[in-house]
């Protein structure tokens, strides 16, 4: 099968995979009630065809949408409240969730929050809180991805910006899985090499941390392994060629895979790139690029047999562990993406802040080994000087 064969499938919610495809918005967005909804986007793209062809879209079809794109590259949670404001003064009824990763996670916050009377930070993934969630107040989502990264389509929760503690805070609730994801290729035509690169390990680091990760849950493992496999044959053909169809549908599909096979958990890379992020305001998949070799290091000792698993998947030589860090940093110099912290700007005092910060994030916990906060600063140190 290629890209430009139209499939469906229904897991984790309901897929359509295919170019083009974004042209079923309408009828998609009519199937779960929605007349008049809110295109939710990133500002980069707001003013290109990919936006405004699916507004012309769903205009021809008697679906007019508004439109918000006052979304950060990390959205935080000032824009998800100017979101629900825009969303209560068009009068909509639900939300298309167009672009990438973080207009994908505003437009789902979004969609949770249009009914809620608690505050954003009440439904952080912690304990119980999501059952704080008054379900009727919830719009749908159709959720449309342009990038090839975070899978937040077929994810539960937003990754959101606190900016008052400068801290990402992940939010979380059952129903925040979209209720119908357009993968459509086509969409993906014009991404940018380095983004397309960057957001591609993004795509990854998804399933490579929940495939080392230590939790149980064999669906998760073998979701990972093939999406491996997947980036291993697409992502640099991506690169190279943007109008590579097939490369482009593939990576979409390992996107959403990642997101689906990270149910069994993430690790140190997330730990560490969400608290950098949230200081120094940097692309996420950029930071897990560089964040990746290292902490593969770090975790060596636990994920030896994991490691070997997959190299023998992938084909590589001489599997085992070092056959994937090779691999993993042959792929990141092919890609073009930086070796080091320090080449992005990330200055040597985040040493000494962001071990503790990463300690605390829910990502920490299902890292195969156990890192304190000195630990993750010696990692970060690591990461800033290039030191293997």
């Amino acid at each position: 099968m290629t890209a430009m064969t139209a499939a469906n499938w229904n897991y984790p919610t309901s897929v359509k995979f295919g170019a083009g495809r974004v042209r079923e918005l309408p009828e998609h967005c009519r199937a779960l009630g929605m007349s008049r909804p809110l295109l939710v986007t990133d500002p980069g793209i707001a003013a290109l065809p990919i936006v405004t062809g699916a507004l012309q879209v769903c205009k021809d079809a008697g679906v007019p949408c508004g439109l918000f794109a006052q979304v950060k590259g990390n959205p935080s949670g000032r824009n998800v409240e100017d979101g629900v404001a825009a969303f209560h003064a068009g009068g909509h009824d639900g939300v298309i969730a167009l672009g990438g990763g973080s207009a994908l996670d505003a437009g789902k916050a979004i969609a949770l929050m249009t009914g809620q009377s608690r505050p954003l930070w009440d439904f952080e993934d912690v304990g119980d809180n999501h059952s704080r969630v008054d379900v009727r107040g919830m719009a749908p989502v159709v959720a449309v991805p342009t990038t090839a990264g975070t899978g937040s389509e077929v994810g539960r929760a937003s990754v959101i910006v606190d900016e008052a503690a400068q801290v990402k805070r992940i939010i979380f609730h059952a129903r925040m899985l979209p209720a119908i994801v357009i993968l459509d290729p086509e969409l993906t035509l014009d991404l940018p090499p380095r983004l397309t690169a960057a957001t591609g390990v993004d795509a990854l680091s998804h399933n490579l941390e929940a495939l080392c990760s230590p939790v149980y849950h064999p669906m998760a493992m073998g979701i990972a392994m093939e999406a491996c496999r997947l980036v291993h044959a697409h992502l640099v053909r991506a690169v190279r060629d943007g109008r590579d169809l097939e490369a482009r549908g593939q990576m979409l599909v390992a996107s959403s895979m990642g997101a689906t096979a990270f149910q069994k958990g993430l690790g140190a890379m997330h730990a560490l790139a969400h608290p950098l992020g949230a200081l120094y305001d940097q692309h996420h998949g950029t930071l897990i690029a560089i964040l990746m070799p290292y902490v593969l290091k770090a975790n060596e000792a636990a994920i030896g047999g994991k490691s070997e698993l997959l190299a023998r998947y992938l084909g590589l030589p001489d599997p085992g562990f070092a056959a994937v860090l090779d691999w993993v940093l042959a792929l990141r110099e092919a890609v073009g993406l930086p070796h080091t912290l320090a080449e992005i700007g990330i200055p040597s005092d985040a040493v000494g802040r962001v071990g503790a910060m990463a300690v605390q994030d829910g990502s920490a916990a299902t890292n195969p080994i156990p890192l304190s906060a000195q630990q993750y600063d010696t990692l970060l140190q690591h990461a800033l000087a290039g030191t293997l």
